[in-house]
């Protein structure tokens, strides 16, 4: 057991508030799990692989709600999930230096914190959808945010979600879906290339208690619809702290600057 029983529960209420969170608007947390694992853990193999399967958790169960709901249109996610689910197989099979994985990650979970203030704060919430976009994009997105995801062990639905708002892909219940379903399979392609290449790497004490701790967080946000209860301010907070532990990822961790 690395962490004492005290930092472990702490650890576990923190996991708990932020799959809750997350859940609610369809994400796993995973640049939330990977930001709050930076802070305790030294092994980045071991940072990516409890950040993916928490993922998996998390939106395994939203994932299946969705479904029971009919919002998961997968002929209309096929495109997205052909390209993102090689990709995040063969980021999560790269080796990389503890140094190379900081910057990436410390990167990551800024660009991911400044998505979501963006979508919080700057998209307009409407069912008014514009397709008119070529089909290729599509599966450039998924390519190149599966890779992304895979690298840094995200599922990668934070970055899609804006996005797709952007792009008014389709309503946002529908993007709300797809972001929880993407995150599924480039988890499962995630950790399928930690195991392949020998760098899944699971602190099986902490990482039960963790799981349980978004499982729970999990099906709590997703059920009760807690973005309509939270308000845009949480969410908004929530990625601030993202930002600031990405930049101190980035500055101390991967650049090994004193501040």
């Amino acid at each position: 057991m690395l962490l004492t029983l005290p930092e472990l529960l702490l650890l576990m209420l923190g996991f708990l508030v932020i799959a809750t969170l997350y859940s609610s608007v369809g994400f796993g947390g995973g640049s939330s799990y990977l930001a709050v694992l930076a802070l305790v853990f030294t092994s980045f193999f071991a940072i990516r692989s409890i950040a993916l399967v928490c993922n998996l958790v998390v939106v395994f169960g939203s994932s299946y709600l969705y479904w029971r709901k009919g919002h998961l249109d997968f002929a209309k996610f096929l495109p997205f999930i052909l390209t993102s689910i090689p990709l995040a197989f063969i980021g999560a099979r790269f080796r990389l230096s503890e140094k190379t994985f900081f910057v990436i990650l410390g990167a990551a979970l800024i660009i991911s914190a400044l998505a979501l203030i963006y979508q919080t704060l700057r998209l307009q919430k409407s069912d008014a959808v514009n397709p008119n976009y070529p089909a290729y994009v599509t599966y450039l997105l998924g390519a190149g945010i599966g890779l992304l995801s895979g690298l840094v062990g995200i599922g990668g639905g934070i970055f899609l979600a804006p996005i797709l708002n952007h792009m008014k892909w389709d309503k946002s219940i529908k993007i709300a879906a797809l972001a929880s379903f993407f995150i599924l399979v480039n988890s499962v392609s995630g950790i399928g290339g930690l195991l392949t290449n020998g760098t899944f790497e699971l602190p099986w004490v902490e990482a039960v208690g963790l799981i349980v701790a978004v499982f729970i967080g999990g099906q709590i946000g997703i059920r009760l619809s807690l973005s309509t209860l939270t308000g845009s301010g949480i969410k908004v907070v929530t990625a601030i702290l993202v930002l600031i532990v990405g930049i101190r990822v980035l500055l101390v961790n991967g650049l090994h600057l004193e501040f």
